[in-house]
């Protein structure tokens, strides 16, 4: 399963045990789909900052490091650490790290923002699939997600249980859509369709609200897909679509059913079918297909980017065209340093300038940016190259085309994302040369779009649905979670590079 062999896997640590367990990750993490990357100068450097505040600060609180790290003010510090290191481009002050009240009076401030988080996941109960334990275990020994540090993990941190308590307890998401990717072989789909329905309907029945949605997948080419479709409609009423162009995603060497967008003979059928069903969002996912794997499987290629959205949006202007990574190419076997240099040469990153120019190519409103692992891969490793994609994305889509998804828990859970978005800001000298706009204040119109108003308009998400969350079971569970002091995890799950 996956495509490092043996010898590479035994050159590698696993992340929740090796990675270093600060409150946002300071090395690349990764599943076994790909090798990752050393750590870089910079990220040795914020780490070793981040761990001198830690002892300093944690110290003057009367606490260890550790459960400094898992505090607001460890939050912040982590964020002081990396404009040190990298410039100032995140909203964190000092005082903020050193003063335990201050910084808990803004997280709390913040945490009744609405978070409606459209790409997360969990596993099966039967899943053979272990990759995703050593992405955890890596995000922790990068220090990505302090919650994962130094904690052993299991396939159980990848199952339902877990999933709940990460999303919904150590983290300000409100809202959260089950997601899965299918697989040429049954026993590989993350989820089967009727799992993510059944999911979802025990979260709701539990909470007593509107908390959870789920994805159908779709699989044009596979015998009996649209039949699957059919069935999905009338018995599990799936809240989206979701669809893989490059067929079998997991396992890439199977792979017998890549499809486009634009295939006006096989799937277009299928938009006619959602169409009048009333289901207008179709989640695709495209992008994480660095040149190192596109040397391995050169025929999917052309599945894998964004050259066929364009045509199929123009087409069908009633639906929304979700494009999930935001199509970004280099995670695995390509870094954000990549992306970096391509950017500084052309002004452009595979794919991610490509999609943003489509609504002005093709004259398309329709076109929307799932963030993903582009946030997550590109925040903490080269926060210059986030802020130069959100740039990208919020000019050319429109900063309310730009919706929020983590691709929670394969990171642990998605607070980091949260807290990174809040303080975020693109440089000054990036939105002179580039005419980017700002993203502003962390409660700003701009990210409060990001962040949840714009797939709650994508999916209808009523005002009446938003206020019953406020009393709900899980809004209650929170609240004592809270008051009985138990922390967030900061523990991450995968693999990392030896030192």
């Amino acid at each position: 399963m996956g495509f490092l062999n043996q010898d590479e896997l035994n050159r590698l640590l696993p992340a929740e045990t090796h990675a270093f367990p600060g409150p946002i990750p300071t090395q690349v993490v990764s599943s076994d789909e790909y090798y990752p990357v050393p750590q870089t100068r910079q990220q040795a450097e914020v780490e070793a900052r981040l761990r001198a505040m830690g002892d300093e600060l944690g110290r003057k609180q009367g606490m260890g490091r550790r459960a400094f790290f898992r505090t607001a003010a460890g939050m912040a510090a982590a964020f002081v650490a990396m404009n040190e290191v990298y410039g100032n481009l995140f909203d964190v002050s000092r005082a903020e790290a050193q003063t335990p009240e201050m910084a808990k009076e803004r997280a709390a401030a913040l945490s009744k923002q609405f978070v409606m988080d459209m790409h997360t996941h969990f596993l099966r109960d039967d899943t053979r699939i272990m990759t995703f334990v050593r992405q955890r275990e890596a995000v922790g020994k990068a220090g990505w997600n302090p919650a994962l540090a130094g904690k052993p993990q299991t396939i159980e941190e990848l199952k339902f249980a877990n999933y709940y308590k990460e999303m919904f307890l150590d983290s300000d998401t409100k809202v959260a859509m089950i997601s899965g990717a299918p697989s040429d072989v049954p026993q590989d789909w993350f989820l089967t369709n009727e799992m993510k329905a059944a999911a979802r309907a025990k979260v709701n029945k539990e909470a007593g609200s509107r908390r959870m949605m789920s994805h159908a997948i779709f699989t044009p080419g596979q015998p009996g897909w649209m039949e699957a479709v059919d069935r999905a409609i009338a018995e599990l009423k799936p809240d989206s679509f979701k669809g893989y162009t490059i067929g079998d995603n997991t396992n890439k060497n199977l792979s017998k059913y890549p499809w486009r967008l634009d295939d006006e003979k096989v799937v277009y059928p299928f938009y006619e079918k959602m169409q009048k069903a009333g289901l207008v969002n179709i989640c695709i996912h495209k992008g994480l297909f660095p040149p190192s794997v596109e040397k391995q499987f050169p025929h999917l290629l052309a599945h894998s980017d964004v050259r066929d959205v364009g045509k199929a949006a123009k087409d069908w202007p009633k639906l929304n065209f979700v494009i999930y990574h935001s199509a970004y190419r280099f995670p695995g076997g390509g870094t954000p340093a990549d992306a970096w240099a391509q950017f500084e040469q052309t002004g452009r990153i595979e794919w991610v300038t490509d999609l943003a120019e489509i609504p002005a190519k093709f004259g398309v409103t329709n076109v929307y940016g799932d963030l993903g692992q582009i946030f997550a891969q590109s925040t903490v490793a080269h926060p210059r190259v986030c802020a130069a994609m959100m740039g990208m994305l919020t000019k050319g889509l429109g900063p309310d085309h730009v919706v929020w998804g983590t691709d929670a828990i394969w990171t642990g859970s998605p607070q980091w994302q949260i807290e990174a978005l809040r303080r975020l800001e693109i440089p000054e000298d990036m939105q002179q040369k580039y005419g980017f706009k700002p993203l502003g204040p962390a409660d700003g119109p701009v990210k409060r779009m990001i962040l949840g108003e714009t797939n709650a308009k994508l999916y209808t998400y009523t005002p009446e649905w938003r206020a019953s969350l406020a009393g709900d079971r899980i809004t209650a569970m929170k609240d004592e979670y809270e008051r009985n002091g138990t922390n967030r995890s900061n523990l991450r799950y995968g693999f990392i590079a030896r030192g």
